[in-house]
């Protein structure tokens, strides 16, 4: 039996798109909260907004999910979508965007090949928001895998980084 070839290297994770209960609620918390910008609307059902003119990163929809709640505790389903920021700095004026939004975070993490914040959305939907360290930098075992770890992220610092 041969083995099927391998993922190709290129391989990306594209957009996610996210049951909501409230249309106009998400569309301004992914908005004014995180900064994307909304690209198309159908109706009052579904949105999509990106970053940088891309055609959308995240799609937000009521089709099954108008006034509904978020899954209970415990439940199966997505734990969160991540977005990849450019650089510290970057990140870092996200962080100050979140905070003069009054948006509070659920952890922040520094996890050696990356540094991290999470928080939810209005929907419970989970959010981490991070850059990547240079490959180089990330921390490796002594047989050379990658030996990620989870500790505290200096926030009063990352801010400072903001421009």
């Amino acid at each position: 039996m041969n083995a099927q070839p391998a993922l190709h290297p290129q391989t990306r994770i594209g957009h996610v798109h996210l049951k909501v209960s409230d249309l106009e609620r998400s569309i301004a918390f992914y908005k004014e909260a995180l900064g994307f910008d909304v690209t198309q609307r159908l109706g009052a059902s579904a949105a999509f907004l990106s970053a940088g003119g891309y055609h959308h990163h995240i799609g937000l929809n009521t089709w099954e999910s108008a006034g509904g709640s978020p899954p209970p505790p415990h439940a199966t389903g997505l734990y969160h979508v991540a977005i990849l920021y450019p650089s510290r700095v970057a990140l870092a004026n996200a962080l100050r965007r979140l905070v003069e939004a009054g948006v509070s975070l659920d952890g922040a993490s520094d996890h050696g090949v990356s540094e991290a914040l999470y928080l939810h959305d209005p929907d419970s939907n989970g959010i981490e928001l991070y850059w990547d360290r240079p490959a180089e930098e990330w921390p490796r075992s002594a047989e050379g895998e990658i030996a990620m770890v989870t500790k505290r992220l200096d926030i009063e610092g990352l801010l400072r980084e903001a421009s």
